[in-house]
């Protein structure tokens, strides 16, 4: 087995065992955990000392996945997928599937069909959404690489992914669209 998979096998394990993991993601390094899995979501937020009401992102693998997070999908979700060309956020009404929370106070869930390989293969074994929050503490700066990442979020993370950690890419952080009351999508942040 390559080294590869062993990080998607560990991660995945981690996983499992709602642990939080430190991870690469297709954006920035981020803490995450099982979407479905309220007491990991409990334990995520408290190492990032992030305020109940925020909500954080939910990655998942394709669009059957994102239908499973929300309560209502646009139509044309699939010609959006397969046009985006950077990452993408889309807050949609939540359904009942994801941890409480991870729901706004409006009722909306963050969701983002990840094109990344190391994470797409995390989430898709998993087979369940994958949590994405940046891995700072609420309020400090967000670590766009593995070095600038806080000391004490190092040390609370349960697993701490060992792939891509010399990566000193900087890549912007992802468009955010939300699904507005008429039906229609909305850029919040591009």
């Amino acid at each position: 087995m390559n080294r590869f998979q062993q990080e998607v096998d560990a991660a995945v394990d981690a996983l499992l065992l709602q642990q939080v993991i430190l991870y690469p993601t297709d954006t920035v390094w981020g803490l995450g955990c099982d979407a479905e899995a309220p007491p990991a979501v409990k334990q995520l937020y408290k190492l990032k000392g992030r305020p109940e009401g925020q909500p954080s992102i939910v990655l998942v693998a394709d669009l059957a996945m994102l239908q499973r997070y929300a309560a209502q999908v646009p139509n044309e979700m699939e010609a959006l997928l397969a046009s985006e060309t950077r990452p993408t956020t889309y807050i949609l009404p939540a359904s009942r599937a994801v941890a409480p929370a991870l729901v706004g106070p409006d009722g909306t869930v963050g969701l983002r069909v990840v094109k990344d390989e190391f994470c797409f293969k995390v989430v898709r074994r998993l087979g369940h959404g994958l949590v994405s929050t940046s891995a700072n503490k609420a309020g400090e700066p967000t670590p766009a690489v593995y070095e600038e990442i806080d000391k004490a979020i190092l040390r609370g993370a349960d697993h701490v992914v060992n792939w891509r950690q010399d990566d000193a890419t900087r890549v912007q952080p992802s468009r955010v669209v939300r699904l507005g009351a008429d039906g229609k999508l909305e850029i919040v942040r591009e």
